[in-house]
């Protein structure tokens, strides 16, 4: 399984974003899909969660201005980031729960992450 996360850039606070993060191979189903963000010098931070029945949870820090959401059929989840703010700077990495079609393991999976910067 491959996670591939695209849409990162250079914005100006108050800029938007759009993230993805596509996973492929022989998947027979995705439960949690997660972001998460790296600033330079800090620990890995949970953005954003969803589940594979929708549900959504959020770091207070971004809550009212990211959206995360799924699409099922692409095996997809993005993260859209309004109202953008310096501190919102970091490598942008996304993980899914993945039970494979064979064998029928789950586990979790892990992108190569995508840099987000925001100019003040």
């Amino acid at each position: 399984v491959q996670l591939v996360e695209s849409g990162g850039g250079l914005v100006q606070a108050g800029g938007s974003l759009r993230l993805s993060c596509a996973a492929s191979g022989s998947i027979a189903s995705i439960n949690t899909m997660t972001w998460y963000r790296q600033a330079p010098g800090k620990q890995r931070e949970l953005v954003a969660d969803i589940t594979s029945g929708g549900s959504t949870n959020y770091a207070d820090s971004v809550d009212g201005r990211f959206t995360i959401s799924r699409d099922n059929a692409k095996n997809t989840v993005y993260l859209e980031m309004n109202s953008l703010k310096p501190e919102d700077t970091g490598t942008y990495y996304c993980k899914m729960v993945v039970r494979l079609r064979f064998p029928s393991t789950t586990s979790d999976y892990w992108g190569l992450g995508t840099q987000v910067t925001v100019s003040s």
